[in-house]
C-alpha cells in the first residue's frame, strides 16, 4: 500500500503552471531534493541551472513544442551563453517557483529570463533566490550549424512570446 501524501507533498500540488495568452512568465514549481544539495542540505549551484532547462523545456512543451518535435525538424536549440545571479540560497526540502519567459528573438538567438523565488507562509511576499539569462540558439542537426532562420512552425508558437511584458 502507498503512503498517503498530504496536498502539498502530492505530484499534483507540484505541476507547471499552463500559460495564457499575454502571459509574460511561466511558472515551474520545484522542490529541493537530497541530490540537489550539498553536504550542507544547501542547493548545489548547478541544480538551478537544471531547474532553469526543466522549466524551459515544460514551457515550450506546454505550447505544443516537444523536444522531439524539433528533433523532427532538425533543429536543435543548444544554450551559448548563461549568465546567472545567486542571491540567495535554497535549503533542502524548500520549494520554489522557476519563473522563465522569452525576453526576445534576435534572428535564430532565443533569449530567455529567469527568476526563481520561494513564497513566504502566507503566499504574499517572495524571496528572490536566483536571477539568469540563457540564449539559445537554433542550429542544423544534420550539418551540426547554425540555421539563418527559426523553422516556420517554431518561429510561429515562439514569436508572440517575444517580449510578452513587463514583470
Amino acid at each position: 500500500m502507498r503512503p498517503q501524501l498530504s496536498d502539498e507533498q502530492s505530484p499534483q500540488a507540484i505541476q507547471p503552471a499552463q500559460p495564457t495568452a499575454g502571459q509574460a512568465w511561466f511558472d515551474y514549481p520545484v522542490r529541493a531534493q537530497p541530490h540537489h544539495t550539498d553536504y550542507a542540505g544547501i542547493v548545489w549551484h548547478g541544480s538551478y541551472v537544471a531547474w532553469m532547462e526543466e522549466a524551459r523545456v515544460e514551457y515550450l512543451r506546454s505550447l505544443g513544442i516537444d523536444f522531439s518535435n524539433l528533433v523532427a525538424l532538425g533543429c536543435d536549440l543548444p544554450v551559448v551563453d548563461l549568465s546567472i545571479r545567486y542571491h540567495r540560497a535554497l535549503h533542502l526540502g524548500m520549494t520554489a517557483i522557476v519563473r522563465t519567459r522569452m525576453e526576445n528573438i534576435d534572428g535564430v538567438r532565443l533569449n530567455w529570463d529567469y527568476k526563481i523565488q520561494s513564497l513566504g507562509g502566507s503566499g504574499a511576499s517572495t524571496t528572490l533566490h536566483v536571477t539568469a539569462r540563457v540564449s539559445l540558439v537554433a542550429v542544423d542537426r544534420e550539418k551540426g550549424k547554425i540555421m539563418r532562420q527559426l523553422p516556420q512552425e517554431i518561429r510561429q508558437v515562439l514569436m508572440p512570446l517575444a517580449g510578452a511584458g513587463p514583470a
